[in-house]
């Protein structure tokens, strides 16, 4: 598996339990080599090991290194990771977007992940060490991320990039044919006129927008079956009302 090209850097990680969930998270994808600059904690103590859980041979063969060049020997392409916009930071990408450039590039050689300072993050001149840049968008109420949750972010979505070039997708969704979609919406039409909620002059300024909602669903056939089914209910409840409604006009005539 091409994963095992990726390493993870961290860069005077402050946490035991940060560095032992960054563990975790690696075993998770399917990585091992993790890399540590100047780390300002124990990564070996308890409860780096508790949060790592079965992941502790990793957090056992973690290299230490002085600083974050001597930390990149070996590697073809870094890329780090920031939450800063700059004149040093741009063309940033989104880890999807950084996942499908660096997938190719593990082919042929070792790629690492920089994560910076769980507080500052990576400085100017570490980020010069980077070929390119990746940053998680987030709220701006609260634009920093907690290191591991950044690490199993970007890890989350290189594995799905390669499950997706592999054609091993978790879920292939099998959507309905147009032709089952239109009767959909041509019965749908009829109920909807039936009870009274379409104009009936323009009935499709309203079906275009049920139109642009369904049609973003991606409707697979058993939704479309579903969706019928209860249009049916509502034609059937519509009939009974119209029939006990007809009843009781017979009973006042008589």
């Amino acid at each position: 598996m091409i994963l095992k090209n990726l390493c993870i850097i961290l860069v005077e990680p402050r946490g035991p339990r940060n560095v032992g969930s960054v563990a975790r998270a690696m075993a998770n994808f399917g990585l091992h080599d993790l890399r540590l600059v100047q780390p300002q904690t124990d990564h070996l103590q308890e409860e780096a090991r508790q949060m790592a859980v079965k992941a502790g041979g990793i957090l056992e063969n973690a290299k230490l290194f002085p600083d974050l060049q001597s930390a990149l020997e070996g590697c073809h392409c870094s890329y780090g990771t920031t939450r800063r916009l700059g004149k040093y930071r741009v063309d940033i990408l989104n880890p999807d977007d950084a996942a499908l450039q660096l997938l190719p590039l593990l082919e042929g050689g070792r790629i690492a992940m920089v994560f910076g300072r769980e507080d500052k993050g990576l400085k100017t001149e570490e980020v010069d060490l980077c070929q390119r840049l990746i940053t998680i968008p987030t709220d701006d109420n609260l634009p920093s991320m907690n290191l591991a949750q950044s690490v199993g972010i970007c890890l989350y979505e290189t594995y799905r990039q390669l499950g997706r070039s592999q054609g091993k997708t978790t879920e292939v969704k099998t959507l309905a044919d147009l032709d089952e979609v239109e009767a959909m919406f041509e019965h749908m039409r009829h109920t909807f006129l039936d009870i009274d909620y379409l104009n009936p002059q323009n009935p499709e300024h309203i079906l275009r927008t049920y139109r642009r909602l369904l049609g973003r669903a991606g409707l697979d056939p058993r939704e479309v079956r579903a969706l019928r089914g209860l249009l049916s209910s509502i034609d059937w409840v519509a009939s009974e009302q119209r029939r006990l409604a007809g009843e009781g006009s017979d009973d006042e005539d008589t």
